[in-house]
């Protein structure tokens, strides 16, 4: 292990271990005008994702690579500039700055501009960075980036009025459609329980905050498109989400090891047999299982919520951390 490598792990196990700070929770989940979204992400680049490292002309964020790319470069990282937008509308609603307004629809422009079409897959959006440890070296699909554009597309389309970003929003939906054996970004969706994949890669990666977050943009739709002014798409949208709701609950279970939960539940041949997460991922999920009471008050998410909650003590710090660096070496990510 470089010394690089000792001293990012090092930072990130003590951020992890003193960072008690977590996203509150925003907005009403049940509005059909999309407010606050439902994390408050605040314009603070470094705390928003600390991968951004430089803004284009127009203050679009770019990426740069994760510490296992070889090759280092800036990028354009659709979840990364769908989570800086949102948190530049959450500024615009709180203060009704004209400025703020203008700088979120140039996030929402890029959105639009940068679609990829297909006429089975309608729009989608590539992230243009390998992901090593899943053997993804093209540009991959993912439900998270769908979710975040869906999102951003529905909050512009209410704020301008401007019915490109409408449909837009429509067409985004097609992928979840699909397994990611068929092109599409759900894994297992032909038996019945998909998992809305942050990562499509040759076969499932099942990282659990992507499968949340997709959630959320498929409800956003849910609440902003009612069935009398599109019945055909509220019906997919509501059916997406339902669907991704029982598939939580059907996948949790895997997700738990007794006293921790999985980062994701990868199955690659390659890959560890556990990969736990870290303890800020983990309070992320938290508020995420709150987030989705809030808005479908299923029981059995709150009672997900409540046994995990309990793992967030200093006796399990340690068990996690070296199965954590155990995972991590063999993916020579240390």
């Amino acid at each position: 292990m470089n010394l690089s490598k000792k001293f990012f792990m090092a930072k990130r196990i003590l951020t992890d271990v003193l960072g008690r700070e977590s996203y509150a929770i925003n907005s009403d989940p049940h509005s059909t005008q999309l407010g606050l979204y439902y994390f408050d992400f605040q314009l603070n680049p470094a705390k928003l994702n600390r991968l951004i490292a430089d803004f284009d002309s127009e203050g679009i964020p770019l990426n740069t690579t994760y510490i296992d790319v070889a090759e280092k470069k800036l990028h354009y990282y659709p979840i990364t500039i769908g989570q800086f937008g949102l948190a530049v509308y959450n500024d615009y609603i709180r203060t009704k700055n004209e400025e703020q307004k203008q700088y979120f629809l140039r996030i929402s422009r890029w959105f639009y501009n940068n679609r990829k079409t297909d006429t089975k897959f309608g729009f989608y959006w590539l992230t243009d960075v390998e992901k090593p440890e899943y053997h993804v070296f093209s540009p991959w699909k993912s439900a998270f980036s769908q979710s975040r554009a869906i999102s951003i597309l529905l909050r512009a389309w209410q704020i301008s009025g401007e019915t490109k970003y409408y449909e837009a929003a429509k067409l985004a939906l097609e992928p979840f459609k699909y397994d990611i054996s068929d092109g599409g970004v759900s894994a297992y969706a032909h038996n019945g329980h998909p998992f809305y994949e942050e990562y499509v890669a040759a076969e499932p990666t099942m990282v659990l905050d992507g499968h949340i977050f997709s959630l959320f943009g498929l409800y956003d739709f849910v609440r902003a498109v009612s069935s009398d002014l599109d019945p055909q798409a509220h019906k997919l949208a509501a059916n997406l989400f339902h669907k991704g709701i029982d598939s939580l609950i059907y996948w949790l279970p895997e997700f738990d090891i007794g006293f921790w939960l999985r980062f994701n539940l990868c199955k690659m041949s390659h890959y560890p047999e556990i990969d736990p997460c870290t303890i800020g991922y983990l309070r992320l999920i938290l508020r995420q299982l709150s987030v989705l009471f809030l808005i479908t008050e299923n029981k059995s998410i709150i009672q997900y919520k409540r046994k995990f909650e309990q793992y967030d003590v200093i006796k399990n710090y340690f068990k996690v951390y070296r199965l954590k660096y155990k995972a991590l070496q063999e993916l020579n990510r240390v």
